[in-house]
């Protein structure tokens, strides 16, 4: 049995499996949703099913996302949390560029702010550490956001557990998001690394893919021995990985929204995590 809620920083309490607004906006998280209704009802209906930590960025659209879920959630629950992302810029639909000048990320809190209609941003992450610019100023925007009341706490992505003690050296980091799942685990090293410092770890992509979710996968099998989908036993596997695991599964499907939401109750035995766990990872 693992725990159901996470404390993010000490103090944002939030359920364990938690819902990535990204695919809401598209396609290819480029404009304006195809049915704007539709995205409506999923975030709402995220909410209704118990979920009250979701992850955005002002790179998802641009912008769009952000608009999209003060639209459908505002006035917000009050235990609702609302985690999104600074330092990519959007060139284009296929283009993602880190961009962490301090000015630009300054200016990008101010418009997610707007977007989001809030007066803080409880978790404000930053979504790439840019080459191009001194780490030290990228993390040193954050902290003067945080001074000022407009963020609450700090996350960083994509990151290696040195960059992690980097930025520690200069702000508290309470979140790392990075990809990882049953099938690529290269941040292991990282996830054991939040684990130890009592870090909330964010898997993006935690579904995995490839022939460990085929028909004669290890996934599948335990799939077919508790009744559940693959999709369902990647997430429970996460929830019983770590403790300070919160998954982020991204739908635009209300049907596959309850079908995610629902593992966060799928209890895992422990040689079926064995199992699971005992899979090579397909990294790459």
């Amino acid at each position: 049995m693992h725990d159901s809620t996470l404390a993010i920083g000490g103090d944002l309490v939030v359920h364990r499996l938690g819902f990535g607004a990204m695919h809401l906006t598209g396609p290819g998280v480029w404009g304006p949703p195809a049915d704007r209704e539709a995205a409506v009802k999923v975030a709402r209906r995220a909410v209704e099913l118990g979920v009250d930590f979701i992850d955005t960025a002002d790179s998802y659209g641009p912008g769009a996302n952000e608009e999209l879920l003060a639209d459908a959630l505002h006035p917000y629950p009050e235990k609702l949390v609302i985690g999104t992302k600074v330092g990519q810029s959007r060139p284009s639909a296929r283009e993602w560029r880190p961009l962490g000048r301090p000015e630009y990320i300054r200016q990008q809190a101010e418009l997610s702010l707007r977007r989001l209609r809030l007066d803080r941003i409880d978790l404000y992450q930053l979504h790439r550490i840019d080459p191009a610019v001194p780490a030290e100023e990228q993390f040193g925007a954050l902290e003067q956001l945080q001074r000022e009341g407009k963020i609450r706490h700090i996350g960083l992505s994509e990151v290696t557990v040195e960059q992690i003690e980097l930025a520690r050296r200069q702000i508290e980091v309470v979140s790392v998001q990075n990809l990882y799942n049953l099938a690529d685990r290269r941040h292991e090293a990282v996830l054991d690394y939040c684990e130890r410092e009592g870090i909330a770890f964010i898997p993006w992509v935690p579904i995995a893919s490839g022939s460990l979710v085929g028909p004669s996968g290890v996934i599948a099998e335990v799939a077919g021995e508790l009744g559940a989908t693959p999709a369902q036993v990647c997430l429970a596997w996460l929830l019983h990985r770590s403790p300070v695991m919160i998954p982020i599964p991204g739908t635009s499907s209300a049907d596959h929204l309850a079908e995610n939401v629902a593992s966060a109750g799928l209890e895992l035995s422990q040689e079926q995590c064995r199992r699971l766990s005992g899979a090579g990872p397909e990294i790459g």
